[in-house]
C-alpha cells in the first residue's frame, strides 16, 4: 500500500462514482420492477401483472380504496382479499408481506408454506389464496 493520495475523481468501480455502489449492487441486479405471471395447470400463462415498489395486490373495492394490482378479474380472484399483500423492493431485495388476508400468502419451497413476510427471488412461485403466480424480476 502506498501513502500517495488517491485522485478520487479518477477512481470508479464498474462505472459507479466514488462512494457509490455499482449499479448491480444498488438495485440487486434488477430495476426495482417486477412481474407476476399467472400459473394454471402447472404452466405459466400469458396473463401478467407488472409493478414497481411498493405495490399492494388484491381486489378493488370502493370501501377499502385503490390498490396497485387488481386481481378482481381473475377466476381465482374471489379467493384474494381486497388488500391481500404488499410487494416491496428495499436494499436490492424483493419481499412480499401478507396484509392479514383471509386465505393467506404462500411460497413454494418443498411444498407451499404460509408466510407473513418472505424474500423473493426471480422464479419464486407464490400463491395468494388459490391464485398461483410466478414472480419475475425485470
Amino acid at each position: 500500500m502506498t501513502d500517495e493520495p488517491i485522485d478520487q475523481e479518477a477512481v470508479a468501480v464498474d462505472g459507479a462514482e466514488v462512494g457509490e455502489a455499482p449499479a448491480e449492487v444498488q438495485d440487486g441486479g434488477g430495476t426495482g420492477r417486477a412481474r407476476l405471471t399467472v400459473k394454471r395447470g402447472g404452466q405459466e400463462t400469458e396473463e401478467t401483472f407488472e409493478f414497481g415498489s411498493p405495490a399492494v395486490i388484491g381486489r378493488f373495492d370502493a370501501s377499502v380504496g385503490p390498490i396497485d394490482i387488481d386481481l378482481g378479474d381473475l377466476p381465482e380472484g374471489s379467493y384474494v382479499s381486497r388488500k391481500h399483500a404488499r410487494f416491496t423492493f428495499e436494499g436490492g431485495v424483493w419481499s412480499v408481506t401478507d396484509l392479514g388476508s383471509s386465505n393467506g400468502t404462500f411460497v413454494l419451497r418443498d411444498d407451499f408454506e404460509r408466510v407473513e413476510t418472505v424474500e423473493l427471488a426471480d422464479g419464486t412461485e407464490i400463491a395468494l389464496g388459490n391464485a398461483r403466480f410466478v414472480f419475475h424480476v425485470l
